[in-house]
């Protein structure tokens, strides 16, 4: 779980810091920067599992999602044409009370709530001619949230007895870092220290030439705290659902797990069926229970995964009131958007972070309330225990809809702005355009920062009718 982000020199994202709950909601307009926040997130959780540099070149505007190509300069923030040279990034998260390596081995992290910081400094090509500048790491650390201190890093309302005390320990014996960074004789070095909390120098890794994170390479239970690290911000998922993408049949050999684009719906619903009988139910509660959330959107009598076993392949039906059976391709964008979520909301070991642009997309606004309470329904109930039931989940979506807007907690919505503001330096104004994401006036954000959040006033383009209205209630 993602409980606060801070970003410095990322695309608009300079001295940005957010704290998030469960549930949270940034609205804004079209060109504000929202999707920045997601990108952020994105990145952190490729550095998991890719290189540097590759990481960098899978963030969007610079080659997009799958394409290795484009400028990583173009990830640093800028002020009146010039980019910064440096960005860093700060993440505090809830991670797993066990975790497993590749080799099958369990262990248990000694602490369950932590830090993570990394920085980087964008190094200049050689040449005009020569190859795009790339990453260097320049800071790495990662360290424990004390359970005296947890009250004050989780923000958000919750049951401290149910929720805080079953996901946050600490069996450190000190606060010492599991990965810190050493300055010495101009050079720098990562160190990774074991889970006893050893005074020990720990083991050094030169970040000169660095070319994955250190949260990238420790695959092991040897180092089971940032092994979990490693597994929480690597489950951080960005959902960009494609309806030609759920639309598609999939093998019987194709592994359950939907992807972030929404392809292998059928194999994940069908597998969620197929483990119904180990908890007592039957595969056919499963179907009925996603088709009782489906008709909240749409009439609907029963959902299935039809089995072709000549090709051996499984695809998508619904049937309505009336008997007709509808095959994925007859299915409506919103209709397999919302069928996807529908899933995810049953699968207690999906992605711990949930991130969703436009979720109103495809979606009837009479229809949205639906929506609205099934995504809530993916996330955690803070005043409940974390378990099967309540698996530590939160969802983060981004939207520009009025109708969403409004049907969303206050304590859920942040308003997102590009701020301008002018900053001296060299002797000159500068014009610096920045996101903010600011919360509505007495919200636990606003008592937890102490600062002045915004008011309904604020809030009224996304509360009333648009000024070029033709048709309203007034006669």
């Amino acid at each position: 779980m993602l409980t606060r982000l801070e970003v410095d020199g990322f695309k608009n994202l300079a001295d940005f810091a957010l704290d998030f709950g469960p549930h949270t909601c940034i609205a804004g307009l079209n060109g504000a920067g929202k999707s920045n926040v997601f990108d952020a997130i994105h990145f952190l959780s490729l550095l998991t599992e890719r290189g540097i540099d590759e990481a960098a070149l899978q963030i969007r505007s610079v080659g997009g999602v799958g394409e290795a190509t484009g400028e990583i300069a173009d990830l640093f923030f800028a002020a009146n044409g010039r980019r910064v040279r440096r960005m860093k990034f700060a993440a505090e998260m809830i991670v797993g009370k066990t975790v497993t390596d590749d080799f099958g081995r369990e262990a248990k992290p000694s602490s369950s709530f932590l830090r993570y910081e990394v920085a980087f400094r964008r190094e200049r090509p050689l040449s005009a001619a020569g190859p795009l500048g790339g990453l260097v790491l320049e800071r790495e650390e990662l360290r424990p949230i004390t359970a005296g201190r947890s009250a004050r890093h989780l923000k958000f309302p919750h049951h401290k007895g149910r929720f805080r005390d079953s996901v946050v320990y600490n069996k450190r014996h000190s606060r010492s870092p599991y990965i810190d960074t050493e300055e010495e004789g101009g050079r720098t070095t990562i160190l990774v220290h074991q889970d006893g909390g050893s005074r020990g120098r720990g083991r050094p890794a030169p970040a000169e030439g660095a070319t994955r994170t250190i949260i990238g390479t420790e695959n092991t239970v040897a180092t089971p705290t940032i092994l979990a690290a490693r597994r929480e911000m690597r489950s951080w998922r960005i959902l960009a659902l494609e309806p030609s993408a759920m639309r598609r049949p999939d093998r019987y050999t194709q592994p359950p797990a939907l992807a972030a684009n929404g392809a292998h719906l059928p194999a994940a619903l069908h597998h969620l069926a197929n483990l119904a009988p180990r908890y007592g139910d039957d595969a056919e509660d499963v179907f009925a229970m996603i088709a009782s959330r489906l008709s909240d959107l749409i009439p609907v009598k029963r959902v299935r995964v039809a089995q072709d076993d000549v090709r051996q392949l499984l695809s998508l039906e619904i049937e309505d009131p009336d008997g007709l059976t509808l095959r994925a391709g007859a299915i409506s964008d919103g209709t397999l958007r919302f069928l996807a979520l529908a899933v995810l909301a049953e699968v207690s070991d999906e992605p711990a972070v949930l991130c969703m642009e436009e979720p109103e997309n495809g979606i009837h606004p009479g229809r949205l309330p639906a929506m609205n309470a099934l995504l809530h329904d993916i996330a955690v109930d803070a005043n409940q225990p974390v378990g099967m039931d309540n698996p530590l989940r939160q969802v983060i979506v981004a939207t520009h809809s009025p109708y969403f807007v409004q049907l969303q907690d206050e304590d859920d919505l942040v308003l997102a702005k590009n701020a301008r503001s002018k900053k001296a330096g060299s002797g000159k104004q500068r014009v610096v355009r920045r996101l903010r994401c600011q919360p509505l006036s007495g919200s636990w954000r606003c008592f937890a920062s102490g600062r002045q959040g915004i008011d309904r006033i604020s809030l009224q383009s996304w509360l009333m009718p648009p000024e070029e209205a033709r048709i309203t209630l007034q006669a």
